[in-house]
């Protein structure tokens, strides 16, 4: 399934919950989406989180359901340094 980095700015600093996050991935999967990981600046105001996902309008309606931004959907494929070793 393709790959994801989705950039998602909040005005707010972000508080995740461990119910805000079991309540987000019903939605994901409804949505055709498998989150993988994010990341989370310091500042709690900035957010990447790498999606599998069947394309871009499946991530912005998983984003529209649970009320997030989705600002950048950029296609990307991995690279892991073992693979050069």
């Amino acid at each position: 399934m393709p790959l994801y980095l989705i950039e998602r700015n909040f005005a707010e600093e972000l508080a995740l919950s461990g119910d805000a996050v079991a309540a987000a991935l019903p939605v994901l999967a409804e949505t055709g989406n498998r989150w993988l990981f994010s990341f989370l600046s310091t500042d709690r105001k900035k957010m990447y989180c790498l999606y599998e996902s069947t394309d871009p309008d499946a991530i912005r309606e998983s984003a529209r359901r649970l009320g997030f931004p989705a600002d950048v959907i950029m296609p990307v494929d991995e690279v892991r340094p073992e693979a050069f070793v």
